[in-house]
């Protein structure tokens, strides 16, 4: 409570809340006039493009000439067709920007044109089939998961592989991959598309799948936009359960922990979802805002003593319909029967299927009606190899976060196996490695270890700490200065990925935000 009332004083005595981010602005006099004259079904704004400059993360601020609203596929054509057109000569460069939940700039373009996809999605139909063995959804790239989720459930189908938070567009997952509990068994969000639409840096509307244009259908899935905007995806579905049991228990052992992860992530017959999270002084069960578990629970969380020592909480959850309740209840006490936890820490709740997916929504309301949602957020999402896992979590647990957390801690297993080594995403090379996400929350105008200065400078303590005890990690949600680092990045990959772009977008226009390729500069690459 003290942290929360702490953002509440600042709040309450400032109309500022952010700090130390880049903002760079550029006049409306720098737009040619050819671009003010396009031919569009919706619209270019020119004036009142500031909120194009922001996103989730808050740390960076680039404000674009204008910003296209399309009403179809073909604006964005155009509108990217127009900017290669004008060569070297403008220097223009295109970002397309869902629902503005990027960290660092990666959907912004200093000086250059943002493109609305929530836009296009007023304009698009989602077409769900049903019919046969494989249902499937076709979508706009520009629709929020969560509407997608409402639509399907209407035929009594969801998707496989979902978000934690579902407030996110379809086409900006599927730039980066889409992990949550359910990624070990069904991969990621890429893992379930059939087919794309693309929008290329030339300007060209491509329909591309494993048969058809292949090399441009695997690149985009993971790419960063690099190579092309997606502006439609159909996505794999399967029958949608109604309920779901919410399970949590604490393990005070990590070695425990991460045993019985890996156990249950092996296991045909295991739980939906498998995910966890770090307990340091119960600031993971007491300012966990991801998730609102049940009433009941902060208050059992104050009453268990930890006696300061950092737990892990195994999350589980396990889907069902109303008539199968006996059966997945004993199915659900013979696999924990399996599992070394605490057994006094033990908490159950049913939930409905939607609320389960939806649970970091709730706790979103919370936050924004008190200003807390608009605060900067310096995470850090990494792929920790499975055989490292124990010597990154004595180090990082042990030697750097050691009293409190800023915020939730991730950690859980994914199964390499269900991952497509074609597409653009980059992950250890292991068969099992963990996501480990740091989604620390900056408290404004803190000059302490809850400020964003502190909080930057102990993400990169993480990140040196990887780098000098080579452990292979990987950037989940990447963020680089300089194509070097990109280079390490992306590893033997590089060169695929280089020539990818010279293929669908020679100029370097696309996703400048990135900091990959510099506008017209491939030769250099």
């Amino acid at each position: 409570m003290k942290l929360f009332n702490k953002f509440i004083m600042i709040i309450a005595t400032s109309s500022i809340v952010l700090l130390l981010s880049i903002n760079i602005c550029f006049s409306n006099e720098d737009v040619p006039l050819s671009l003010r004259a396009l031919p569009l079904d919706g619209h270019l704004m020119f004036n009142g493009v500031e909120h194009a400059s922001r996103d989730f993360g808050n740390m960076y601020h680039s404000t674009p000439s204008a910003v296209l609203h399309p009403r179809s596929v073909r604006d964005i054509a155009r509108t990217i067709k127009h900017v290669l057109e004008t060569g070297s000569e403008l220097e223009l460069t295109v970002a397309a920007r869902g629902h503005g939940h990027s960290l660092e700039g990666q959907a912004q373009a200093r000086g250059g044109i943002v493109i609305d996809m929530e836009s296009l999605s007023r304009h698009e139909d989602m077409k769900v089939f049903y019919e046969g063995k494989v249902p499937y959804v076709d979508v706009c790239a520009g629709e929020l998961w969560i509407n997608l989720l409402h639509e399907c459930l209407k035929y009594g189908l969801a998707a496989k592989s979902w978000t934690d938070y579902l407030y996110l567009t379809v086409g900006g997952t599927l730039s980066n991959a889409g992990i949550s509990g359910q990624a070990f068994r069904h991969g990621p969000q890429i893992s379930n598309v059939h087919r794309l639409e693309v929008v290329t840096g030339r300007g060209e509307v491509m329909n591309c799948s494993e048969e058809e244009n292949p090399e441009l259908f695997h690149g985009i899935l993971g790419g960063l936009g690099q190579f092309g905007i997606i502006t439609r995806a159909t996505i794999s579905l399967e029958p949608a359960p109604t309920m779901v049991k919410w399970i949590r228990v604490v393990y005070s052992d990590f070695s425990a922990f991460t045993k019985d992860q890996e156990l249950l992530i092996s296991m045909e017959k295991t739980f939906d979802y498998i995910e966890g999270f770090v307990i340091i002084n119960r600031t993971g069960l007491l300012n966990n805002w991801r998730s609102s578990f049940n009433p009941q629970d902060p208050v059992q969380a104050n009453k268990f003593n930890s006696d300061g020592r950092i737990l892990f909480c195994l999350e589980l959850a396990k889907h069902y319909k109303f008539e199968e309740l006996d059966l997945v209840n004993q199915e659900i006490e013979e696999l924990l029967c399996q599992l070394s936890y605490i057994s006094s820490t033990l908490v159950e709740s049913d939930v409905s299927y939607v609320d389960f997916l939806n649970r970091v929504h709730v706790s979103e309301m919370k936050l924004r009606s008190t200003g807390l949602w608009e605060v900067p957020h310096p995470w850090l999402n990494l792929l920790v190899p499975g055989s490292k896992i124990h010597e990154f979590a004595d180090h990082v647990f042990g030697s750097i976060l050691t009293r409190s957390s800023n915020g939730p801690i991730l950690i859980y297993p994914l199964n390499k196996s269900k991952w497509d080594n074609r597409t653009s995403a980059i992950i250890p090379e292991e068969d099992i490695f963990y996501l480990v996400a740091f989604l620390s929350s900056a408290v404004p105008f803190s000059k302490g270890t809850d400020g964003l200065d502190s909080i930057l400078a102990q993400n990169r303590r993480i990140l040196e700490f990887c780098k000098m005890a080579q452990l292979g990690v990987k950037q989940y949600l990447p963020h680089y200065t300089t194509q070097g680092e990109w280079r390490t990045h992306f590893g033997a990959r590089w060169q695929l990925l280089v020539e990818r772009k010279a293929a669908y977008d020679p100029l370097a226009i696309l996703a400048p935000g990135h900091n990959i390729f510099q506008r017209g500069s491939m030769s250099s690459s």
